[in-house]
């Protein structure tokens, strides 16, 4: 005979004081899980969109990021004139030679100081981030101490409003621009004229960490990449922009992935003990309903069928009530510090329909698991006894 699904489902509607305990153990459960999944997303995101297909990044070779490179003047100038390099209007390579500094200011909610990024930049450095532009003020000029400041470092950081003279490197700066880039990472960034960071820092002059080129197209990638490495004058490693992003965010990520299923594990848990209360509640309070299914002819297995189904109901409400509260944290910004710069950065969660997907199924295996061994045990009971009862 068929499962007797009618029944379970009015069971559900009858006993549903009893079921809420479940619902909230998974709905809890589900919420945290997809919660975590959210922030590693868009940790994850904010870094990949920083990169751009038409872009390629250009490091020591051996060095796993820009912050351990190091490109001299002349490295960079047989790299500007590399094939496939775009070129613009009056034929000059669309290149921007860059240096990366790590300074302290303080946060604007607690006054402590956070790391941030301060990147020094060639005057192309707008032309090859297609998703930058400035907002407020104007970008600053070569040669200045002037500084154009990320919406997300604006946000979180003091001091660093339009007009602004904060005081770096031993010496003040002037804060003439604010650049929104999309929500990538370069939004947590301060931007300045590489020629004027490098001694600000006791750097020399022409000893830059990266090199970021335009490309013709995203096709030219690898004759650019074999015309480099083939160069016996230098060790460069080419990379895809948006590769080189993408793996800077993998540990970050990982980690935060790490520490949601570890979290959602031991919620899961009581979610699933939760479940299990309640339809071993469900089965010992219809003995009598149960022996009557079986003496009217339902089979074993359909009786177990029946109330798994009724507890994949039940966790599938808990479910979709925990994936709508995570809901709550899409698009809500937070920051971290970037483990591979040791730096702020500025992000938001993403929680996509994948991830709603994988919270209704996280939510559906805790149901199956609280909901199997108590059917089991409905069809163990003794028909004879429990009609006996009546």
């Amino acid at each position: 005979m068929a499962v007797p699904i009618i029944y379970n489902l009015r069971s559900i509607k009858a006993r549903w004081a009893t079921a809420i305990v479940a619902v909230a153990g998974i709905a809890g459960a589900v919420s945290v899980f997809v919660a975590m999944l959210g922030l590693a997303k868009g940790f994850q995101a904010t870094l990949i969109s920083s990169g751009s297909s038409d872009n390629a990044i250009v490091r020591q070779a051996g060095s796993t990021s820009e912050m351990v490179s190091l490109i001299m003047r002349d490295e960079a100038d047989i790299i500007s004139t590399a094939p496939g390099v775009a070129r613009d209007s009056a034929g000059r390579p669309i290149v921007s030679a860059e240096a990366v500094v790590v300074i302290s200011l303080p946060r604007r909610d607690t006054g402590t100081d956070a790391n941030v990024q301060l990147r020094g930049v060639s005057e192309d450095a707008m032309q090859l981030r297609d998703s930058a532009r400035v907002v407020a003020g104007r970008f600053f000029r070569a040669g200045t101490a002037e500084l154009v400041v990320g919406t997300g470092v604006q946000r979180s950081i003091r001091g660093l409003q339009i007009g602004d003279r904060p005081k770096i490197g031993g010496r003040e700066w002037q804060v003439v621009g604010v650049f929104d880039s999309g929500g990538s990472a370069f939004d947590s960034e301060l931007w300045v004229d590489v020629e004027v960071v490098l001694p600000t820092f006791n750097r020399p002059l022409g000893v830059y960490q990266s090199m970021t080129v335009r490309l013709t197209s995203p096709e030219v990638f690898q004759n650019f990449k074999d015309a480099l490495t083939a160069d016996r004058r230098q060790k460069m490693t080419v990379e895809r922009e948006l590769d080189y992003y993408e793996k800077q965010s993998r540990m970050v990520a990982t980690v935060i992935r790490s520490l949601g299923f570890l979290v959602a594990f031991v919620m899961g848990i009581g979610a699933v003990f939760g479940a299990l209360n309640t339809m071993y509640s469900a089965v010992a309070a219809r003995g009598r309903e149960i022996a009557t299914l079986r003496a009217l002819g339902f089979r074993s297995g359909s009786i177990v069928a029946s109330f798994v189904f009724e507890s994949l109901v039940i966790a599938f409400i808990g479910g979709m009530i925990g994936c709508t509260g995570s809901l709550g944290v899409n698009g809500m910004s937070v920051s971290t510090i970037n483990w591979q710069t040791f730096s702020h950065l500025a992000f938001a969660f993403r929680v996509t329909p994948a991830l709603l997907a994988a919270g209704i199924a996280f939510a559906l295996l805790m149901g199956f698991l609280g909901g199997l061994p108590p059917a089991i045990r409905a069809t163990r009971l003794s028909v004879a006894a429990a009609l006996r009862e009546l």
